[in-house]
């Protein structure tokens, strides 16, 4: 290494240097004002760190590290109760419940660092591998040596900055992909895109209207949020358990948390029937991306009303109204994300256990803990 390179590792947001924005400019997710909210947001079982990479005096690299311990929470998800899954949650529990990711295990997608481009990415990308290491050390000291360390989420010509020797001990791994939405320039108004679609997805939007008729949506302020607080919870629980597998919680008031300090880049949509809140979508605008962010419903009304599709029509409307160029879709629901037009990116990671011996097993095992998923891919355009 370099003499001239180094690393500082920070455990406050209010610690980081003057110029750590001038590298978070891509991106909403690396700058100070989120990092903040996350440090202040983030749930029960997860510390946040950051790490700041030096030329001499210079700041050339910025990134997030989430710390999870995984022991804390009830329950890795209700979804499935098979063998497999009693297996894998067995062993989490056992032999991987402290996670050290270099990433934002709250969002899908490259959210977990950015270098300076003039400087040689090896050299930034072995001394992330050091501070890394550094941080892996740290918090064994504080009785919390991690399990499992991972780097996530990497596209295909993204994760191969990591081919250099430092990272040999770690295994590549894909999981469920990133689905991602682009808006076509033609597509000028909501009925543009409608009009682009085949006849049975049009067919498909139809029906979808039409079951949801009867709902109200609202766009939600900081007093809605604060006041529908214990109902909104209740709906994110709801999905939340629901999902094959959870690394973390939210705390109750998380979205209150985001709507106070992010204002009008963070967007909380609350649809009413009879009065009643049945369901909740949140959006974050990130430069020309609108990324999809947590929601929750009520199973029975979700299904009566078909009330996930018409979010996803709604979350579609609003960015062509509004000009956006994506919409991050993340992973999950591929199918019905891919039937409203979203396209599947792969993503990458690496993973490493820390027991040198546990880890040569990480490549032969991981298929059966991360079972691919089957899913059809639709294309409901013309």
């Amino acid at each position: 290494m370099n003499p001239s390179y180094s690393f500082k590792i920070y455990n406050s947001v209010q610690d980081l240097p003057v110029h750590w924005d001038d590298l978070a400019t891509n991106t909403i997710f690396l700058n100070r004002k989120y990092l903040r909210i996350l440090e202040t947001a983030a749930p029960g079982n997860m510390s946040c760190h950051f790490i700041a990479l030096f030329y001499n005096e210079e700041i050339v690299g910025i990134a997030v590290s989430q710390f999870l311990d995984l022991s804390q929470i009830p329950s890795f998800g209700e979804r499935d109760s098979c063998l497999r899954t009693k297996i894998r949650n067995f062993v989490f529990k056992r032999f991987g419940s402290k996670v050290l990711i270099i990433g934002n295990n709250m969002l899908t997608g490259q959210n977990a660092f950015s270098l300076h481009p003039k400087f040689p990415t090896k050299e930034l990308v072995k001394l992330l591998k050091k501070a890394t290491d550094n941080l892996e050390n740290t918090l064994e000291k504080q009785g919390n040596k991690p399990h499992l360390s991972i780097f996530k989420d990497f596209s295909a010509t993204e994760i191969d900055i990591f081919n250099i020797p430092e990272y040999d001990s770690f295994y590549r791994f894909s999981t469920q992909p990133n689905m991602i939405f682009d808006i076509k320039n033609s597509w000028h108004i909501f009925d543009d895109y409608i009009a682009n679609k085949n006849k049975k997805y049009r067919d498909q939007y139809k029906r979808a209207r039409k079951k949801s008729e009867a709902l109200i949506k609202q766009k939600m302020s900081l007093e809605d949020i604060q006041k529908h607080r214990k109902r909104i919870y209740e709906l994110y629980l709801n999905v939340a358990q629901k999902a094959a597998f959870n690394t973390f919680y939210l705390n109750e008031d998380h979205f209150e948390i985001f709507k106070k300090n992010l204002k009008e880049q963070f967007l909380f949509y609350g649809y009413f029937d009879n009065n009643q809140l049945i369901g909740f979508n949140t959006l974050i605008k990130n430069g020309s991306d609108i990324d999809t962010y947590f929601l929750g419903y009520d199973e029975h009304c979700q299904k009566e009303k078909m009330l996930y599709l018409n979010m996803l029509y709604d979350m579609i409307g609003y960015s062509i109204n509004k000009k956006y160029s994506r919409i991050i879709f993340a992973r999950t629901a591929l199918e019905i994300k891919s039937s409203v037009g979203a396209k599947a990116v792969n993503m990458f990671g690496l993973i490493k256990h820390n027991n040198p011996f546990l880890n040569l097993f990480v490549s032969r095992t991981f298929g059966y803990f991360e079972p691919k998923m089957e899913w059809q891919e639709r294309n409901p355009f013309k």
